[in-house]
């Protein structure tokens, strides 16, 4: 898994904390009264359902963009075997050699 899907992992999960918290404490205050709590709580259901919809679009989104890359990067290695071998040669060469530097400097 890589650092940015961890990351997002992450940050749906929190959120999904964050909702599942706000929902607890409108369930606390739907006991009191009074006709300013209602509309506080009305309004703050309204926000949680929107952010709650935004999520799963951004969830979405995200699916739809790795798989599109996945695939277009399954095409090239099919399309370019050799290529990709050289590409991937290359990168390995240049990191051994960083790497290697970063060593010899300690």
């Amino acid at each position: 898994m890589t650092d940015t899907q961890v990351a997002k992992d992450k940050l749906v999960n929190d959120f999904n904390a964050v909702v599942s918290d706000t929902e607890q404490l409108l369930k606390s205050v739907a006991s009191a009264g009074g006709e300013r709590t209602q509309a506080l709580r009305a309004n703050v259901e309204q926000n949680l359902r929107l952010a709650k919809e935004r999520l799963n679009e951004f969830q979405d989104a995200a699916v739809q963009r790795t798989r599109a890359a996945a695939k277009a990067t399954d095409e090239y290695v099919h399309t370019n075997p050799w290529q990709s071998i050289a590409i991937a040669a290359g990168l390995g060469a240049i990191i051994g050699i960083v790497v290697g530097l970063l060593l010899n400097r300690r």
